[in-house]
Formats: C-alpha cells, sequence, structure tokens
C-alpha cells in the first residue's frame, strides 16, 4: 500500500513539474515570440485593414484667406456579391447609382453584376464630390429608415483644391497624390504633408468583430506674408497691361508683319513682385502668363483643340515647365537701369563720389576702343547725380565708374548680395554666381566696368534685386526675403515662426536717405513720372536693358519703387519681359503697372500721402 501511495506522490510531482516546465515554456514563448505567432493566428481570421487619409494642410494668406485647402472626395465602391444576394434591391440600387453618379451607367453596374459576381471591390467612380454621396444616401432611406440598396460604399479620399484658381500660381504651386510639384506646394511639403491612419478589424476565437482605429495626423497649415487682396491688385493690373501691348502687337502683325510673336499675350512675361521693404515680408508675387491651378496641365488657353491633336508631347511639356516657373525667382536677366541707385550708392557711401559732382554728357562714351551710347544720342549736357538719374544717363553713370573703380565696384556687387542667392523660401531660385564679371575681369576690360555701372553685361534675379533695393530705402539692411509668417497645426498651435533676419548692412542711413530724396525726384520730374499718383511721394527708377542677341531689339523693361519717401512702407518692383509692342525700348507699360497698384495698394495699406518733406 505504502509502495503504491509513494509511486502516485512521485507520479503527482513529475506531473507538476512538467506543468510548471510547460507554464514558463509558454511564458518564455509569449514574450519571446508573441507577436510573431500572433500574426500567424490573425493571418488565419478573417482579417479587415482600411487606410484613413490624412487632410493635407491649408495654405492661407497672412488674414487667414485660404488660397489652398483640401475636400472631401469619395471613390464610389460597389460590392457584386453582396447585391446579387439582396436581388430585390438590384433595380433600385442600379438605378439610383446612374442617378447620383451621372458617369456611372446603369449598363455598366449590370455587367458587374453578371461578370464579376463574387467580386466585393469594384470602383464605379472615382473623387465624386459630397452632395453627390449625400443625394445617394438620402434616396436610399425609407421613411422608417431602411435601406432600399444593398452593396455600395464609400472610400474617403481628400482632393486638393485652390479657391482662387490661378491666383499666385506659381508661388502656391500644386500637388498631386500628397506631394508638391511647384512652388510653396513642394517647398513645405513635408510641413503641410501628414500621416495616414489605419482602421485594423478581425474576427477572434469567439467569432466577435475586434476593431482597432489609428488615427491620422494632418498636415500642418502655412500661414504666408501674402495678402490676397493686394496680390489681387497686382494679377489684374498684369492682364489689364498685357491685354493692351497685346491689341498692339496684333495690329502690328496686321500691318506689314515685320514681326511674328511666339503669342498674342501682350509680352513674353511681366512679374510683379510687392514687398515690405523692412522685413523681407512678401506681399505678392505674381508672374504672367498663369495657369490654373485647379487644372495645371490645361493648355486650352495656348493651343486649339486641333492643335493639341498634332503638338508633340515633348513640346507641350516644354510649355507647361515653362507657365509655372516663378519668373520673379527662376529667370535671370539684365536689370537694366533699375541697378544706377545702386552705382550712385556704392560711389557715395565709400566717398568715391562726393555728392557734389557735376558730368558733360554728349550722347556716349568711348570705352576700351568702343563707342557705347546714352539713351539720348544727342547728350543730355552737364548734369549733377541727382539729374544723372532723373534723365536715366547711361553716360554720367560711365563718368562715376571711373571713379568708383573695379574694387568698390566688385565689392559692392557681393555687400548688396548679387551673384548669391538670397535663400528666400521658394524652390528654384537660379543662381547667377556665373553672371558677374570678377574684379580682374573689371579692371582688365574698362567696358566691362562702364557697361556694368548702368545695369547692363550681367544678370540678376527678381528677389535679388528687390531685396537689395530694400536696403537702398530703408537705411542700409539687407533682409532675407520670405513668403511664409509662421506654421500652425491642425489645433491652430503656432509650431514655428519666421523670424526676420537681416543678413548684412549694404549702405549707411545718410546714403540711404539721399538716395530716397534722388529716386524721389525720378519719380516726380524724371523718367519715373508715368509711375506717379497724385497725392503720394513716390520714389523709384525706371529700367531698360537689352536683351541678347542685342540685334533682334528686344528688351526687358522694368520699373522698380517706393512709397512714402520719408518712411518706405511698400517697394513695387514690375518687370516685363519683351513687350509685344512696335518700340520696346521705349514702351511705358512697367511704369503704368506699377501706378495702377501704386494707386490701389497705397489706400488698402492706409499708407498716407505725401509729407510736406517730400513735398518741399
Amino acid at each position: 500500500m505504502r509502495r503504491m501511495q509513494n509511486k502516485l506522490y512521485v507520479t503527482f510531482a513529475v506531473i507538476c513539474i512538467l506543468f510548471v516546465v510547460l507554464i514558463g515554456r509558454l511564458m518564455y514563448i509569449e514574450y519571446t515570440s508573441g507577436k510573431k505567432y500572433e500574426k500567424i493566428v490573425l493571418a488565419q481570421q478573417a482579417y479587415d485593414s482600411t487606410v484613413i487619409p490624412y487632410q493635407r494642410g491649408d495654405i492661407v494668406d497672412a488674414k487667414g484667406t485660404v488660397l489652398a485647402t483640401c475636400v472631401d472626395v469619395y471613390n464610389v465602391i460597389l460590392d457584386c456579391k453582396v447585391l446579387n444576394a439582396d436581388p430585390d434591391k438590384t433595380d433600385e440600387t442600379v438605378r439610383l447609382l446612374h442617378q447620383c453618379f451621372p458617369s456611372v451607367t446603369e449598363e455598366a453596374v449590370r455587367a458587374q453584376l453578371r461578370d464579376n459576381p463574387q467580386g466585393q471591390y469594384v470602383v464605379l467612380a472615382k473623387k465624386a464630390p459630397y452632395d453627390q454621396v449625400n443625394a445617394f444616401q438620402s434616396l436610399s432611406k425609407t421613411e422608417d429608415g431602411q435601406s432600399t440598396t444593398a452593396g455600395v460604399w464609400f472610400e474617403k479620399e481628400y482632393q486638393r483644391v485652390y479657391p482662387y484658381g490661378s491666383l499666385a500660381a506659381s508661388l502656391l504651386g500644386f500637388a498631386t497624390a500628397d506631394a508638391g510639384v511647384i512652388g510653396l506646394e513642394t517647398q513645405y511639403n513635408d510641413v503641410l504633408s501628414g500621416t495616414n491612419g489605419r482602421s485594423y478589424g478581425y474576427l477572434n476565437a469567439d467569432n466577435d468583430v475586434e476593431q482597432t482605429v489609428i488615427e491620422p495626423k494632418n498636415g500642418n497649415t502655412v500661414v504666408t506674408t501674402i495678402d490676397v487682396n493686394i496680390q489681387n491688385i497686382v494679377e489684374d493690373a498684369i492682364a489689364a497691361a498685357n491685354a493692351e501691348m497685346a491689341q498692339e502687337g496684333v495690329t502690328l502683325l496686321k500691318e506689314d508683319g515685320s514681326r511674328v510673336w511666339e503669342n498674342d499675350l501682350g509680352s513674353e512675361n511681366t512679374a510683379v513682385l510687392v514687398m515690405d521693404p523692412n522685413n523681407g515680408e512678401v506681399l505678392a508675387m505674381a508672374s504672367y502668363p498663369g495657369f490654373d491651378l485647379n487644372d495645371p496641365k490645361n493648355l486650352s488657353a495656348y493651343y486649339t483643340p486641333e492643335e493639341l491633336q498634332t503638338v508633340p508631347e515633348e513640346e507641350q511639356l516644354e510649355k507647361l515647365n515653362g507657365l509655372w516657373q516663378n519668373y520673379s525667382v527662376t529667370h535671370t536677366f539684365e536689370p537694366g537701369s533699375t541697378f544706377k541707385p545702386f552705382t550712385v550708392a556704392m560711389g557715395l557711401d565709400t566717398g568715391t563720389l562726393r555728392g557734389d559732382e557735376t558730368y558733360f554728357c554728349d550722347g556716349g562714351e568711348v570705352v576700351s576702343g568702343r563707342e557705347i551710347h546714352c539713351v539720348n544720342r544727342d547728350g543730355h549736357g552737364t548734369e549733377d547725380i541727382r539729374m544723372a538719374l532723373m534723365n536715366s544717363c547711361n553716360d554720367a553713370l560711365m563718368q562715376m565708374s571711373y571713379s568708383i573703380g573695379p574694387d568698390v565696384f566688385s565689392r559692392y556687387m557681393s555687400v548688396y548680395g548679387f551673384g548669391q542667392k538670397t535663400n528666400i523660401d521658394l524652390p528654384g531660385e537660379a543662381s547667377t554666381a556665373g553672371l558677374l564679371f570678377s574684379r580682374d575681369e573689371l579692371e582688365r576690360t574698362a567696358s566691362n566696368l562702364a557697361t556694368n555701372a548702368f545695369g547692363q553685361n550681367f544678370n540678376v534675379t527678381m528677389i535679388q534685386l528687390a531685396s537689395a533695393f530694400c536696403s537702398l530705402i530703408n537705411g542700409g539692411d539687407l533682409y532675407q526675403p520670405h513668403v511664409v509668417r509662421k506654421v500652425v497645426d491642425d489645433a491652430g498651435n503656432t509650431i514655428k515662426t519666421s523670424d526676420t533676419v537681416v543678413m548684412k548692412e549694404t549702405i549707411s542711413k545718410e546714403t540711404s536717405d539721399i538716395l530716397r530724396d534722388d529716386m524721389y525726384a525720378v519719380v516726380a520730374e524724371g523718367t519715373g513720372q508715368k509711375a506717379a499718383v497724385e497725392g503720394y511721394a513716390i520714389g523709384g527708377k525706371t529700367g531698360t536693358a537689352e536683351k541678347l542677341p542685342r540685334t533682334e531689339g528686344n528688351y526687358v523693361v522694368s520699373f522698380i519703387g517706393f512709397a512714402p519717401v520719408e518712411d518706405p512702407q511698400v517697394v513695387v518692383y514690375v518687370v516685363v519681359d519683351t513687350p509685344h509692342v512696335a518700340d520696346q525700348s521705349h514702351c511705358s507699360q512697367s511704369s503704368y503697372i506699377a501706378k495702377n497698384i501704386f494707386s490701389q495698394i497705397l489706400p488698402y495699406l492706409n499708407i498716407s500721402g505725401m509729407t510736406e518733406e517730400a513735398a518741399e
């Protein structure tokens, strides 16, 4: 008996030890490989996973007006298996699908039910607007809430939309498949993008549905420095001027056919920058011709339907790339006489010009064995520095360059930031590093220095020259230009701000005061009179630069101005590249555009009129 009991004790002990070992082993497996086996189990069960898309962040103007946003759209999904299992609802489902979603035909739905009877994910329509989805859901319900349809569900997505169409198109850019293509959409793509969420569902061992939802993280909102009202004013002024130039271009072509333009848009390009000279903020940035942000690949404005059928795809892509370019940032050109204030400033700031010099203009200078003409071939006669700017005299500026010399000129080109990128927060900024003469090249060939002094034979970008010009009139501070003020999250909390950055000091306050006064005279009495606005003290400078090759007679005409003279609050820079008019070199459209803009934005910005000091 005792022997039997001992055997039972031993057996019980062995079984207990085995249970302890087994439990220990299970705990070890759970700790080291639990996730692995959980996935294997889940893979053998009915399992469902659905992506919950994030919403791309908005782009808004400085006052919160939405410039780019996302709206709900839906893919219409048909579950053939479910609908075929409920034949009493087939006719009503098919009828309502066609009624609410016109692109979905009854024949197409019935063909899917017949040819793909077990299909559970058939996309009938993509990106249907909410009002169509809402209509279907409303019409498919009876008064007591019962559904009259079956097998139809909706997959939510977001579609990028631009409420103002083509407004600030090249600045904003557009997004495709959750990625920015150009402009702010690509520059701030990481900020605007979010993270998709996901809904997980599966049947557990008890056949209960287990559901886990990971919510999406939406993108952040980019708050720009742009003012949508100023942007509208700028683009309307550009459109009006180009309509006028286009009419003249068509008339010229009909009269003698002496010049055939590549298009009848009025100019090859027209661009405008409006900036706050005291912090580097861009208030408006426009390029013409433009495009519709909601349909960026549409070329119907530039080709007839017949032409689109025959134009090679490469040519169409080249045209689109041209339209999508932001001229203010991506194009380089010779600035012409808008550079003359910079030459005067470097001379005054270093003392190589005293300020009381006079120059005799006889219509040109012979430099390095070549004759370089003034804009007035008959000559302006005797002029001081202010008069040279007022008359935009090339001869006087060339004579100033002799005093300034290559050392000072080359050094100040760097001080102003020419040849360097501004690092504005936009993609595609062009480099002009290889488009300036070096100090040795200026010294070796006197004509290089002479022509550079009045803005020819070197290249700039609009944003480069505008930023440097702001420093001429604000007392000498060169600010880094920017188009984004801050970034806020989905809850409206500020997560990043764009600080005002002073990159360097270009000239002294005393020199800046002289320049402002001289450029007021340019608009009040000189070549810039067509940009003057009654009641306001505006300063500025006109520019006309002959393009390469010089023999073709094409020009870039421009005007850069500021107001008010005593305390500048706004700068307007207008560039018209190749105006389609008979005499490009005397085209005043850039000044007219500036006048149009100034006359509207000065009252809008509550900038006061002419000061007593400016009037004197």
